[in-house]
């Protein structure tokens, strides 16, 4: 039975690319790029995150609190198969090895006005699940505001670009999930804050509790994802402290993955491990780059695999396994299980 009509790295896909310290269009991505998220393989510089709704050249840093900021030289413009690319060694320095994660939206996108409060800009691709909403809040306690997709979405990546917050993570998969939250720049456990989410999800909006979660007047960028059956899967697992560990059931052989455990039984600090099948074109996956930090590409050892149908836990440590631990995570698809056509997805 085929999930999805349509090919994944038509809506995602990673690009591996060298800089060349001057000047560069990085083609080849496969779809329209509306926000892609770039790290530096061997060097510590932080991970850069641009969106078509910020415009080229204002960069968040995953692994940092700080506000959006104009920085000349890095994502200078967004095209219709990849991106263009200044000097700035963060993106683009001479003979170093970057990879860039690669979302389509769609475009610049329109407000909307669903909720209570209007976005300046939703850009919303509801084929693959994903949209990108740009907001000023205003008022106070339970507010709400446009995500564009039609359907709930799992989870939800929500920043001040405005002035210094740390980043929070919503999903749907914890326990009372609009009181509980992640933030994607430290390590710390899951946290629990009372209806920090507002009155939480629905099919046309993102709940905020204004001056818990964020503040009136200041600006905000959201990354809201739902899944889409053959794409993409956002869920949880508990670990088993076992190489043999856990099977997640996904539908599709994954292209990325990104994960965290919540610490829910161990209160373990861990950061947020981010792999994928180009850095990796073999199993075991066990080249990791960590969102909450600027660290170089680290071998994690054990690892994971990429399956036809899944991921398969091969590692007993904390950031992957830790036994009692509830992991939160979000993959999307190299190739469905069935593709439309009828082939079936094979093992790497």
């Amino acid at each position: 039975m085929a999930y999805i009509t349509f090919q994944p790295n038509d809506h995602f896909n990673t690009k591996l690319y060298t800089g060349n310290g001057s000047t560069q269009n990085i083609t080849g991505v496969g779809h329209q790029v509306d926000w892609t998220w770039i790290k530096y393989r061997t060097d510590t510089e932080g991970h850069g995150l641009f969106d078509v709704l910020r415009g080229a050249l204002y960069r968040l840093q995953s692994n940092s609190n700080s506000v959006s900021s104009s920085q000349a030289g890095t994502v200078t413009a967004f095209g219709s198969d990849g991106f263009s690319l200044g000097s700035n060694a963060e993106v683009n320095a001479n003979n170093g090895s970057y990879v860039s994660w690669n979302w389509k939206a769609n475009g610049q996108g329109s407000s909307n006005t669903d909720g209570t409060i209007n976005t300046t800009y939703t850009s919303a691709n509801t084929t693959a699940g994903f949209s990108i909403s740009k907001v000023t809040l205003s008022g106070s306690g339970n507010q709400t505001f446009g995500h564009g997709l039609g359907v709930t979405p799992s989870l939800v990546i929500f920043k001040c670009t405005s002035h210094a917050e740390t980043w929070k993570v919503y999903n749907s998969s914890l326990s009372s999930p609009a009181s509980k939250y992640l933030q994607l720049d430290t390590t710390d456990a899951v946290g629990n804050a009372s209806n920090i989410w507002g009155a939480g999800m629905t099919s046309s909006t993102v709940g905020v509790n204004v001056g818990v979660l964020g503040t009136a007047s200041q600006d905000y960028v959201a990354y809201c994802f739902a899944e889409k059956k053959g794409f993409s899967s956002i869920g949880s697992y508990i670990g088993n402290g076992n190489v043999n560990g856990p099977m997640i059931y996904t539908g599709f052989k994954p292209a990325f993955v990104l994960l965290k455990n919540t610490g829910s039984y161990t209160g373990a600090t861990e950061d947020w491990g981010i792999y994928d099948n180009k850095r990796n074109t073999f199993n075991e996956v066990d080249e990791a780059l960590f969102a909450s930090a600027t660290t170089v590409e680290t071998n994690v050892g054990d690892g994971i695999d990429f399956l036809s149908n899944g991921i398969k836990i091969r590692d007993s440590g904390g950031e992957l396994n830790k036994d009692g631990d509830t992991f939160i995570y979000m993959a999307f698809a190299e190739h469905p299980f069935v593709a439309s056509n009828g082939d079936p997805a094979t093992a790497r």
